[in-house]
């Protein structure tokens, strides 16, 4: 922001003077705190160890069609590939879970790589079922929630299928004796 002042009488009076204002931009936050990740990440792999969710992991078939086979290897590297991308995955759960020792920045890294992970499956659809939330208190306000709108449907059919019919009026009596 810049301020300028003109003085009355000053020979600079009747003209006119441009002033430049560069505005500082603001670095933009990330949509997802590392916070958010790290509890992401948490449900995820904690989904997945239950069962509650499954993972399609690319097949050795699939991986050979992107690299066609050469008849000089006596190993198919499409079955080698479909095994590291998995060991892959397993190792960085290990970090995550502390089972394999690494350094903070390590587990951070692997944390990251989860969160790519799971991004790579959702949007190729490779994630079959519902990541379920760790957190109870929200879990139980989404069954509260659920159970709300359900109930108020009951309510609304109840009412409707069990309605009181109309009883014919004096009117409505009187046209059908004249009919």
């Amino acid at each position: 922001m810049c301020n300028v002042e003109k003085k009355p009488g000053s020979k600079d009076e009747g003209k006119s003077i441009v002033v430049r204002v560069r505005k500082q931009e603001q670095p933009s936050s990330p949509l997802f705190s590392s916070s958010d990740v790290r509890q992401i990440v948490t449900e995820f792999v904690s989904s997945w160890i239950r069962g509650d969710i499954v993972i399609r992991f690319p097949t050795a078939a699939e991986l050979a069609k992107k690299t066609p086979l050469s008849l000089a290897f006596p190993v198919d590297p499409s079955v080698n590939a479909e095994l590291k991308i998995k060991e892959y995955y397993i190792d960085l759960l290990s970090v995550c879970a502390g089972i394999k020792k690494a350094s903070s920045e390590e587990q951070k890294k692997a944390i990251q790589e989860i969160f790519k992970m799971l991004l790579m499956f959702r949007s190729a659809n490779r994630i079959e079922g519902k990541i379920i939330s760790n957190d109870f208190e929200k879990r139980l306000a989404d069954v509260e929630k659920s159970l709300n709108s359900t109930s108020k449907l009951v309510q609304q059919i109840t009412g409707y299928l069990f309605k009181e019919k109309k009883k014919p009026g004096a009117h409505e009596k009187s046209k059908a004796r004249n009919g």
